[in-house]
């Protein structure tokens, strides 16, 4: 069964505290470099089992952590942000009837687990920790402005998966020697037959990979409802448009994945972003399918327009790339024309946010821009212009938040 995706906007009168005043004061979650139209239509929202995350869309369902989700490493799950691309979401109901097949024509066998606990019990249970991105974050701060859903800096989340290895349950199929990718396939759909389902595909040498899991725990918790539940595909390093929700087939093939979200969408001008594994077989001479993150990192305190004293204030952020680990972290206070190095916080592994913090110590009274910018154990830094390309993909220029000091 499906329905369509019921929420509660949220106004004064179901808000209190912080919250009431974060709904009337739209400079605490909205950046105002996104476009006029998106300020204008972005409010609160409450899906069930969440707090209140940013809409932008309904139908589907997308809604955008608040910067504030990320002063500490790990994001709560009632915090993490919900992407959909198509809006026949199914129920709990329905999902509770889950199962998933693997098989193809590069399989040496079909396998059927017709529950969650069959999956757990065939094979050995892993953890990882890695950040969960939309290939869009950050699109609706792209000048000039791009079509698409224009997320600020809150389309990405951090958590501990756990789940079962995906090679685990590949070698147990049998990968004959002809496999080139391997075919994922989730349970939400679209409305109109006109619409392409939502297919992806790996390269096998990341299906193979030892931190790619099929994960059914986040943060030591089920899969909320709009995160995958009961089975999602984790895929380290990559943006979350890998992160197949509703996991419900697996093909080993021989052929490349020929849908619209691996042919035409998802892409990026060919040779744009370095990448450390090249997707090959769906390569072209003028784009590649976007796959693993670049160098990034966000303030998440203070927050922009904030009043702060003189005495000083300290920066809070995460960090985070495409596996390689933060090295670094820097941060400016003056529009980026000195940088000061940051303190690391805990190591959660490669693929996870790494918090930092600065004291900035006495500052002079006024306008104040503050930066951060980040560099990896491969020696990528943040860019100092944007990228542009016209989907908004791989935004990394350094945030700037102005507070005033007084």
């Amino acid at each position: 069964m499906h329905r369509r995706t019921m929420l509660t906007g949220l106004g004064l009168a179901t808000l209190g505290g912080p919250m009431a005043r974060a709904a009337t004061d739209r400079s605490l979650w909205l950046s105002p470099m996104l476009p006029d139209g998106t300020r204008a239509e972005a409010k609160l929202a409450r899906l069930p089992g969440k707090q209140p995350l940013i809409q932008l869309t309904d139908r589907p369902p997308n809604y955008e952590a608040l910067i504030q989700s990320f002063r500490t490493p790990i994001t709560p799950n009632d915090e993490f942000f919900v992407r959909y691309h198509l809006a026949a979401i199914p129920d709990m109901a329905g999902l509770n009837k889950w199962s998933l097949s693997v098989g193809g024509d590069a399989a040496e066998h079909s396998l059927h687990f017709a529950s969650v606990d069959e999956l757990r019990k065939g094979f050995p249970e892993h953890e990882v920790t890695a950040v969960c991105q939309c290939s869009g974050n950050r699109r609706g701060l792209s000048d000039p402005h791009v079509a698409g859903v224009e997320w600020g800096y809150g389309a990405m989340g951090n958590a501990v998966w756990r789940g079962v290895r995906l090679k685990d349950v590949l070698e147990k199929a049998g990968v004959k020697s002809n496999a080139v990718e391997v075919w994922i396939h989730g349970m939400d759909g679209p409305v109109l037959p006109t619409t392409p389902a939502f297919h992806k595909s790996l390269p096998m040498a990341k299906a193979m990979a030892d931190e790619v899991l099929i994960a059914y725990a986040m943060n030591g918790q089920p899969l909320p409802h709009y995160n995958g539940y009961p089975v999602r595909l984790v895929v380290p390093g990559w943006t979350a448009t890998y992160w197949m929700k509703h996991l419900s087939s697996i093909e080993i093939s021989s052929k490349p994945q020929p849908s619209f979200w691996m042919a035409t969408a998802y892409r990026v001008p060919a040779g744009m972003f370095g990448v450390d594994l090249p997707f090959l077989s769906q390569n072209d001479a003028k784009s590649w399918p976007i796959t693993e993150m670049v160098v990034n990192s966000v303030i998440a305190d203070p927050l922009d327009g904030a009043h702060v004293p003189q005495a000083g204030f300290t920066v809070h952020g995460v960090a985070w790339d495409r596996g390689h680990g933060v090295k670094q972290v820097e941060v400016s206070t003056d529009d980026g024309k000195t940088w000061k190095p940051a303190q690391l916080g805990e190591d959660h592994g490669p693929f996870a946010f790494r918090g930092f913090s600065l004291a900035t110590g006495k500052l002079p009274p006024g306008p104040c821009k503050v930066s951060a910018r980040a560099t990896s154990n491969a020696g990528e830094t943040q860019a100092d212009k944007l990228k542009w390309n016209p989907a908004g993909y791989h935004n990394n220029v350094p945030q700037t938040v102005t507070v005033t000091v007084a």
